[in-house]
């Protein structure tokens, strides 16, 4: 693809600023949730461009797509090497915000699950900003490089060893996140899990919860210091398995309403009181589909307000 359903190509700018606003909105969006890992900071970055083109004049934009493509992307990463010097002195760990399928989002959005799972938002923590806006553009919106190159204003063989270097540290270890074509990994066997997890943890049963591990799992949480939380990831799988049926640990998650709803565009696991969602709990499954790899505990209150439980979801309790 070159550009051509995200946009580099020409086209028409006889319209006007709303018109504008809503034929890119999204687009906007999609790519500022992307790179920030926060829905907040990606709304404020969408209203940022569109108010900025307020005073431009639109006739001047040969191309708009790719117009707000780059003031999204500069406005990010203007964000990003600020937010790192925040999320040092975070308390506890940082993760990305979560985010329910009920979001106003492109019709495109959920064509490749794994560039919007949570699991993927997590994964592209781990680099630098500008990494990680070459990662972003070519992967999730598979643009060629040398629309990379003018979005960023970098050279095109620097776009390329950019990206070359996002994969190799995203692939390495257990970084490699599970495969999204993997014929075991899909709705319904996903679901299954889900509910063998639950039914597990609520028991505090030792013996099936050992069935579920992958032999090296992650568990993070992110309490933000606004909540008692795990305070440190816990990477050893005698740890994990005593973290998840301890009976002095976690146990406020065992007092709520347990259901399934989409998250990031899969199906995890929210955790109600009253109706409202307190805490959710993504899990990022093992390559065969049938263990979980990794943890993630959003328990920060915060960070829960883009997640809504329809009526038929919270009817459903373990």
């Amino acid at each position: 693809m070159s550009g051509k359903e995200y946009g580099i190509e020409q086209e028409s700018v006889d319209v006007s600023l709303e018109e504008l606003y809503q034929k890119y909105r999204k687009y906007s969006f999609a790519i500022a949730y992307r790179m920030l890992g926060t829905v907040t900071d990606a709304e404020d970055v969408v209203q940022d461009c569109f108010v900025e083109l307020e005073h431009k004049p639109l006739n001047d934009i040969q191309n708009p797509r790719a117009y707000v493509a780059k003031m999204t992307m500069n406005r990010c990463l203007n964000l990003l090497n600020s937010a790192r010097k925040q999320r040092e002195t975070y308390v506890g760990q940082w993760l990305p915000e979560p985010l329910g399928e009920n979001a106003d989002l492109p019709a495109d959005w959920l064509e490749r699950k794994d560039m919007i799972s949570y699991a993927f938002l997590v994964l592209l923590e781990q680099l630098k900003p500008i990494e990680r806006a070459v990662f972003v553009l070519r992967e999730a919106f598979q643009y060629d490089y040398k629309d990379i190159a003018e979005l960023l204003g970098k050279s095109e063989s620097n776009c390329r060893q950019l990206f070359s270097r996002s994969r190799r540290i995203l692939s390495s270890g257990e970084s490699a996140p599970e495969a999204p074509n993997n014929p075991s990994i899909n709705n319904s066997s996903r679901v299954k899990l889900l509910e063998r997890f639950t039914t597990a943890f609520l028991a505090y049963d030792v013996t099936a919860m050992l069935e579920l591990l992958a032999e090296q799992p992650v568990f993070v949480s992110d309490g933000g210091g606004n909540v008692h939380t795990v305070m440190r990831p816990m990477v050893v799988r005698k740890g994990v398995l005593a973290l998840l049926t301890s009976r002095r640990v976690l146990t406020v998650l065992r007092e709520r309403d347990v259901v399934h709803t989409v998250i990031n565009g899969e199906v995890q696991l929210a955790f109600l009181k009253d109706g409202e969602v307190r805490e959710t709990l993504c899990l990022r499954l093992a390559p065969d589909g049938e263990h979980i790899q990794n943890f993630y505990l959003m328990v920060n209150p915060d960070k829960l307000g883009h997640i809504h439980i329809r009526t038929e979801e919270a009817s459903v309790k373990e």
